[in-house]
């Protein structure tokens, strides 16, 4: 059985805009950044219900392993194995990884904030729609 496609996070409202900024102004994915651009938090609020300093001050369960604390580097295999997708199409970390890992994973693991629900996919049918082109192709001939 084949895993299900991972969640990314890029998709999620509002963060490829940040990420964009953030390429295009470094200074956005700098730590502090939250305080001169109040936008990142508006984000993470909308997101996750929950903002970067909610995350910090959220009382983690016993064993509870810091993988939040880790380097993003380090995160992208963890977050992988919990079904998400946190790099961008390079397969880089995302340079706004920073500002809601420590929010995603609360909302992973349940324990604060909230992950944006996303409706199932449905089983692609291409091979039928493939078959219905080479179909009207041949009657043409």
């Amino acid at each position: 059985m084949s895993k299900p496609p991972l969640r990314r996070l890029i998709d999620l409202p509002g963060i490829a805009d940040l990420e964009t900024r953030a390429l295009m102004k470094p200074a956005y994915s700098d730590v502090g950044a939250r305080a001169e651009f109040p936008e990142i938090d508006e984000c993470s609020l909308a997101v996750f219900g929950i903002t970067a300093d909610q995350a910090e001050e959220t009382p983690r369960p016993a064993g509870w392993d810091d993988v939040d604390k880790k380097p993003a580097a380090q995160q992208v295999f963890a977050f992988e194995d919990a079904g998400w997708d946190v790099t961008d199409s390079r397969r880089r970390p995302l340079r706004m990884l920073p500002h809601f890992a420590a929010q995603l994973w609360l909302a992973i693991r349940g324990v604060a904030g909230t992950i944006p629900f996303e409706a199932e996919k449905e089983a692609s049918d291409d091979w039928g729609a493939k078959m219905a082109r080479d179909a009207k192709t041949f009657r043409k001939r």
